[in-house]
């Protein structure tokens, strides 16, 4: 008996850190964006992948033809390009170049570059070489293969840019105003000045045959020029400030251009000069553009987010940043067919909870900053709370429609089980409020609390409600709802408690904060059971697996190291740590209805879908079925590292078996 306790005790130790180490959820799909300005676009040689870096300090890869998020990297870069070959991606800020690959994310190379900021980089067309420019008036030419230094080209600044062959590089001039530099990539000598810009040049592009060059300056102007003589063909205006970008479409029919200081972009006619397209973003200044490979689309980037655009006709296609600011709540449909996420710039968005596709974009009539939503029992109406004003709205499902809105709401919200109530906290009366749905009345109103309200969670049989209170309170109310009764105050955090949740069976309480703890609660009597530490910043999240074995949380510091944990309860065992694809800070986190799945929304405007890792699917066909369930009872009693030991907890037991009843059919 000694001995197996012994060995069951070493699996568990082995499991656990086996769980920790995963560092990477097995994720689903990604939607979102960058939570601050884009900074940099860049599209893969074969069209099939877009980068963009954001002042979030993150670099987002895409998968373009489905708009969704496939990695994220916590680096932060004002200029990022691909490689020719399509299988790394360069990035630079704060003096620093890294070369990354694409494949897997790893970095492959980090170049000490410049003594100031990285402003651009671009590899050269064969790959061999990749090219800098810095804010310390420098650029400078790279060798890929092994990161040493090739040529230093002196006072450079504002944009640069290789020919198509390769054969040369061209930089604003940090020494004679207005005039472009010409380098040869060969021997690092100038081989031509263009003048004739009245002020710094900002931006340079070749075209495709290499035969011209566009250069942009500061006043706004755009000057085209022949390359083999240095002759101006055209001067093209419009803009009213600096041109931050200009771009050939791949035919080189079109020129595209921005500026720092206007929320357009233009398309150009090369040959005659004239604007084609008009693109207007409608709020905040364009900081990128790129160009597709085929020459269909163009993008542009800024604060809004990341636009497409059809070139021929200028029309515009879709949004790829579907969340521009912090995903401040997530939330499944009764039903787990759909996703709902909020953030706090006005975007909430309904989600195909198996691909991530979009189903739908609530359209607003005012702005919003969201702090929380929630599916009403009955799936047909979605709550959504925020914390600029003390207003809830209430829109249906199916068409998007504004039902109704609830003047004296505030941030947390959720519904009574019988979905015949919206329940809300006062943003500063730190009241709680019961809106009767099908007029909008108050009819009851909970008053008590020292401190603004932060989290509210209801009892799976609708008898109780919780609500947890910031600094100074820092505590948890348990109140009867029938009747108001206040039953018990949980005191014990030190700092603000941000949020609560009821386990499935309404038997335990768990609950977050800013003290860097999360307390699990006994609902029955209003006793401590335990506390989970160890957490690196404040806990912002909590979330219950349907079977209750499982309690997820996240953590809220978008610039420290934040990490997804999952415990399992009934030991206090922290079971899985992820790190990657969570340490921009998770700010808010849902299992789904049968357990499959956990969303979460995070700091840096993204909402992931990811696998359970404790779905009871043994041969991982999908389906819990009576295959997962005899796999469990032939395994049953066994130790070791096995899939039918679903919880991981070193043994194939009761729990295991429990876990695939209760999921049984789930998937199928």
């Amino acid at each position: 008996m000694c001995v197996r306790v012994a060995v069951i005790g070493i699996a568990t130790f082995l499991l656990t850190v086996s769980g920790l180490a995963q560092n990477r959820p097995d994720i689903v799909w990604m939607q979102g964006g960058h939570g601050w300005r884009v900074l940099s676009l860049a599209f893969s040689p074969d069209g099939q992948y877009l980068v963009s870096s954001g002042s979030d300090g993150t670099i987002k890869l895409w998968r373009f033809r489905e708009g969704i998020v496939v990695r994220t990297l916590r680096e932060a870069a004002s200029g990022v390009a691909f490689s020719p070959d399509g299988q790394y991606l360069a990035g630079g800020e704060s003096g620093e170049v890294k070369i990354w690959r694409l494949s897997d994310g790893s970095l492959v190379r980090s170049l000490s570059a410049h003594s100031g900021s990285i402003l651009q980089i671009t590899f050269s067309p064969n790959g061999e070489y990749l090219a800098s420019l810095g804010s310390d008036g420098t650029a400078k030419l790279w060798r890929v293969s092994d990161g040493s230094l090739v040529h230093l080209f002196p006072q450079s600044r504002g944009a640069i840019q290789f020919s198509p062959d390769g054969q040369f590089l061209a930089t604003g001039s940090g020494q004679q105003v207005g005039a472009v530099n010409i380098w040869r990539v060969g021997d690092g000598s100038l081989e031509r000045t263009l003048v004739g810009h009245p002020t710094w040049v900002s931006s340079v592009a070749f075209s495709p045959d290499g035969q011209s060059l566009a250069s942009g300056d500061l006043n706004g102007a755009i000057k085209l020029w022949h390359l083999n003589n240095g002759t101006l063909i055209r001067t093209l205006t419009g803009h009213s400030g600096a041109v931050s970008s200009v771009l050939f479409s791949p035919d080189g029919r079109y020129l595209a251009s921005s500026s720092w200081q206007e929320d357009y972009v233009r398309i150009w006619n090369v040959n005659t000069g004239t604007t084609l397209h008009f693109l207007q973003q409608g709020r905040g200044a364009v900081t990128s553009i790129a160009f597709s490979p085929d020459g269909a689309f163009l993008l542009s980037a800024g604060a809004f987010g990341i636009l497409q655009w059809r070139v021929a006709n200028g029309a515009f296609e879709r949004t790829l940043s579907k969340h521009t600011s912090r995903v401040s709540a997530v939330a499944f449909s009764p039903d787990g067919q759909y996703l709902a996420s909020a953030d706090e710039d006005s975007n909430l968005w309904i989600w195909n909870t198996g691909d991530g596709t979009p189903v739908r974009l609530i359209v607003l009539q005012a702005y919003y900053i969201f702090s929380s939503v929630a599916f009403s029992p009955d799936g047909q109406y979605l709550a959504a709370g925020q914390s600029g004003t003390t207003e809830i709205g209430l829109w249906r499902v199916s068409d998007g429609s504004l039902v109704r809105t609830f003047r004296d709401g505030g941030r947390p919200v959720t519904f009574t089980p019988d979905g015949q109530y919206v329940v809300s906290a006062g943003l500063w009366n730190n009241t709680i409020s019961f809106w009767r749905i099908r007029d909008g009345v108050l009819a009851r109103s909970f008053a008590g609390h020292t401190a603004r309200v932060s989290s509210l969670a209801i009892s799976p049989d609708g008898l109780y409600l919780a609500s947890a209170s910031e600094f100074p309170e820092n505590a948890v109310r348990l109140w009867r709802i029938n009747d108001g009764t206040l039953i018990y105050i949980l005191a014990g955090h030190t700092r603000s408690v941000n949020c609560v949740a009821f386990s499935p069976d309404g038997a335990y309480l768990a609950t977050g904060s800013d003290d860097k703890t999360v307390k699990l609660w006994r609902t029955s009597d209003g006793s401590l059971v335990d506390t989970l530490s160890g957490f690196d910043r404040e806990v912002v999240a909590v979330a219950f697996s349907p079977d209750g074995q499982y309690l997820a949380t996240g953590e809220n510091d978008f610039f420290g190291s934040t990490r997804l944990r999952i415990w399992h309860v009934a030991s206090s065992t922290l079971v899985t740590t992820y790190e990657q694809e969570a340490e921009t800070g998770v700010l808010s986190i849902q299992f789904s209805p049968d357990g499959r799945y956990i969303a979460y929304g995070r700091s840096d405007a993204t909402v992931v879908m990811a696998r359970n890792p404790f779905w009871p699917d043994v041969n991982e066909d999908g389906c819990v079925d009576d295959t997962d369930l005899l796999a469990i009872l032939f395994a049953f009693g066994q130790t070791g590292t096995r899939p039918e030991d679903v919880n991981r907890d070193g043994i194939v037991g009761d729990t295991d078996l429990l876990s695939v009843l209760f999921h049984f059919s789930s998937g199928c």
